[in-house]
């Protein structure tokens, strides 16, 4: 998985492109990035899927915060990003949000 900053010069938002390679997606039809810039929305920010089965979506985020996300595949199965910039605890206890810093 990747994570790709690209900060606009002229304002004030950082273009976040998410990847995951077919390998990490591990057979899957369908990914979402979910996170709390998109409300934790299982359908705000779908990713495209390559014929290669590689995963791609981006998107603009405001720059001097921290953003809490994750992955969601097939609707069923929840992932991390270890390119992330650290991890977070989830309120519900039982695994890690990854973080980014824009």
């Amino acid at each position: 998985m990747s994570i790709k900053k690209q900060y606009l010069k002229t304002k004030e938002i950082c273009k976040v492109t998410f990847t995951v390679p077919a390998t990490a997606g591990n057979g899957a039809y369908k990914a979402q990035v979910v996170g709390d810039f998109n409300d934790w929305s299982i359908s705000a920010t779908p990713m495209k899927r390559s014929k290669k089965g590689i995963f791609t979506t981006s998107v603009n985020l405001k720059k001097g915060r921290e953003y809490q996300f994750r992955y969601l595949f097939d609707d069923d199965r929840w992932d991390n990003d270890a390119e992330a910039d650290r991890f977070a605890d989830t309120p519900y206890g039982d695994a890690l949000n990854s973080v980014i810093v824009i």
